[in-house]
């Protein structure tokens, strides 16, 4: 068919529709033909994402940045990124007349003049901390579950450097306003960079212009935050959207999910709908907390001064991890070599935030090394089924919350009339023995809920029923599970330690050597998956259990129908009535009521 008779016919139909109808048919269809992009809309629309809550958490952190875009560029047109000193005359009076920069006096001036200025600057600022919380709870979502295995390697990647620029995207604005608390944040990033050997006093000075805090930190901040690192954070967000459509999005076990197809609804226009509803969801939830609870009142703290430094001055929760870390390295760490001073109380907790962000970056490469598993996976793993994942996964969010808990040591000092000293050091024995606590335990409940997953597949729920056995006996009857239950218990994939073999030599290298050490850590104390024998075995064993009971019961039953003088009774109460009233049952007692003895 030709385009032109495709248009008249278009055309011809659309004298029927009404002007909005007519409007947008005309407009989708010029652009079609000069895009082509009705094939691309088609198989979008058409793709398939399978439903799960948890599933949700990503879109929370997707909403949460849109919010923190459209609160943002209303809070530019108000800014003004500059030091500059200035006398503040704003409607705040116990501030005025105070000298402080132009930053500081800009932010009072949208908090305090501005209609509605207060408000969108507490939903951007708590929009901002529930995007990093939202990232963060999805990256914890698709560790357990197994989510980052090949295919899904570079997306974990990207995600996690999504997490840190939007730490590092925080940071920078909650600098911004210049104000005690900010200034002292900037500070100890000064501190920590000038701890650095050889270049970390020229890193400080080409970061802030000259001494701390110079007059140029602001406007570079100010340009991080609202030009280069959005831009990097909406590109990275597109790839990682698109390399989720091309990669499949993972699902749980279940009926009919195989690693070769998605069991779901289509995007358009079921999750269409249902994501524009849960947009308005975050956006309405945000703003209320904005709206009830007050965030980072700077006019509480006032211009940035170092003098009167006190307890209790935090940064926002994601840089607690670190402010954390410097509090719980030992003392007296430095000394001079080389005619430098070497502050390890520095660099020590520096290096160890590095290899602890480096290693979540890259663990998917480091699992699949250590399996040898070379396999795509696209089916989602309890994480009770992979128990030494789970089990690392916690210690290290144990290591994290530590570190988190020290940033507000001096808070739990004070407010449980502890010594700091106490606290600092059983946090110090916390951040090693906790983690190693931490993993055993974890393991542990994880083999034992398999254990427990496979007694209900094999022999069903405790139903909690008793019967008695003519014996006298007394049993509990088990329920058995349906298909549905059963395949979400025993479908998950059989895995084994990784098997070397020698080389061209005939040789096993020491690296391969400890690759298979590792390999048989990973899946020791594994279980084996029901075999299909056991299951038939067992379904058959239950059925037959379950018959022989009602056999028993119903011979009971009968023994007594004939002690009464009924042997002609039925065996099972029969309801004259259904519905939601209860109807009386009929049976021997029933007969007797209704002709008493005279």
């Amino acid at each position: 068919m030709s385009t032109a008779s495709a248009t008249t016919e278009f055309q011809a139909e659309s004298k029927e529709k009404p002007l909005g109808g007519r409007f947008v048919g005309a407009a989708a269809n010029y652009i079609d033909e000069r895009t082509s992009l009705s094939g691309l809309v088609k198989e979008l629309g058409r793709k398939i994402f399978p439903d799960h809550w948890s599933f949700m958490l990503g879109e929370i952190a997707l909403w949460s940045f849109v919010v923190v875009l459209l609160s943002g560029t209303f809070l530019t047109f108000f800014f003004q990124a500059s030091m500059a000193e200035v006398h503040y005359n704003g409607s705040y009076i116990p501030l005025k007349g105070i000298s402080m920069s132009a930053a500081l006096d800009s932010t009072l001036h949208i908090s305090f003049d501005v209609r509605g200025g207060l408000l969108v600057r507490q939903i951007h600022h708590w929009a901002a901390l529930v995007f990093i919380a939202g990232i963060g709870v999805h990256m914890l979502r698709v560790f357990f579950t197994g989510a980052f295995r090949k295919p899904r390697e570079l997306n974990w990647v990207i995600g996690f450097i999504l997490f840190v620029l939007a730490m590092g995207e925080g940071f920078t604005g909650y600098s911004l306003p210049d104000d005690l608390l900010s200034g002292n944040g900037l500070r100890i990033i000064d501190g920590m960079v000038k701890g650095i050997p050889l270049i970390g006093t020229w890193i400080s000075f080409l970061l802030f212009g000259g001494e701390f805090p110079g007059e140029a930190i602001v406007g570079r901040l100010y340009t991080l935050h609202i030009l280069l690192l959005p831009a990097i954070l909406v590109g990275l967000l597109a790839l990682h959207l698109v390399l989720m459509i091309i990669n499949k999005h993972t699902q749980f076990a279940g009926p009919a999910r195989t690693n070769s197809n998605v069991v779901g609804f289509p995007m358009l226009p079921v999750y269409a709908s249902k994501m524009g509803g849960f947009f308005f969801i975050t956006f309405g939830v945000i703003v209320l907390i904005a709206s009830l609870f007050t965030i980072n009142p700077i006019w509480n703290y006032g211009p940035y001064d170092p003098s009167p430094v006190s307890a209790g001055t935090q940064p926002d929760w994601y840089i607690g991890f670190a402010d954390g870390a410097l509090r719980l390295v030992p003392p007296h760490l430095e000394f001079v070599w080389l005619d430098r001073t070497w502050s390890f109380n520095i660099i020590l907790p520096l290096l160890v935030l590095v290899v602890f962000i480096v290693l979540v970056a890259i663990y998917p490469f480091i699992e699949a090394w250590i399996t040898g598993d070379k396999r795509e996976h696209h089916i989602a793993q309890r994480p009770r089924n992979a128990a030494t994942r789970t089990a690392i996964g916690a210690a290290g969010v144990t290591f994290y919350a530590v570190l988190w808990a020290a940033a507000s040591s001096d808070i739990i000092a004070t407010h449980f009339s502890l010594t700091m000293e106490g606290v600092i050091h059983t946090l110090q024995a916390l951040l090693i023995l906790g983690p190693i606590l931490v993993y055993f335990v974890t393991k542990r409940t994880c083999i034992a809920l398999q254990k427990k997953d496979r007694e209900i597949a094999l022999h069903g729920y405790e139903s909690g029923r008793i019967v008695r056995l003519p014996g006298g006996e007394f049993i509990e009857v088990h329920q058995p599970l349906d298909e549905y239950e059963r395949w979400k218990l025993v479908g998950y994939e059989t895995a084994a330690p990784l098997v070397v073999r020698p080389n061209a030599q005939g040789q096993i290298p020491w690296h391969e050597k400890f690759r298979a050490s590792l390999s048989r850590w990973f899946f020791e104390d594994r279980l084996a998956p029901v075999t299909q024998t056991e299951l038939e075995e067992a379904v058959a064993h239950q059925h037959h259990e379950l018959e022989h009971l009602a056999h028993e019961e119903d011979a009971e039953i009968q023994a007594s129908h004939e002690r009464a003088g009924h042997p002609e009774a039925p065996l099972r109460p029969a309801d004259e009535q259904h519905g939601e009233i209860p109807a009386r049952p009929t049976s021997v007692l029933a007969e007797d009521d209704e002709n008493p003895k005279k």
